[in-house]
């Protein structure tokens, strides 16, 4: 098998499946949503005079727009990168296999 061979068979294992991508996503959006929650409910209960259930309120439908909208967007990114392959070189099961050539070739050659 030559290295470009190698090369890609390591980069096969290494592609999220849509399912894990679309997890990410959803993981992702829950923690960036509660960020964006936060953010959106002290300024408008700081900076408005609206009460603090109104400031919840707003919050939460920014929240929730954000939510959908971006969680959408995240997974094409996700999807799009998943088929590029610069960069998955870099893999620690590429380096495992050199180290082992490596350790290999020392024995063998002394």
């Amino acid at each position: 098998m030559n290295k470009d061979k190698e090369i890609s068979v390591t980069l096969g294992k290494e592609k999220d499946s849509p399912a894990r991508s679309m997890l990410k996503a959803f993981t992702w959006r829950i923690m960036a949503a509660g960020a964006t929650f936060l953010i959106s409910f002290v300024v408008f209960a700081r900076y408005t005079e609206k009460t603090i259930d109104e400031s919840m309120e707003n919050a939460g439908l920014i929240a929730g727009i954000e939510f959908i909208g971006k969680i959408f967007l995240y997974y094409i990114h996700e999807r799009l990168w998943t088929n590029i392959r610069w960069g998955k070189y870099w893999s620690k099961e590429y380096w495992r296999q050199r180290a082992w050539r490596k350790l290999y070739k020392k024995k063998h050659n002394d």
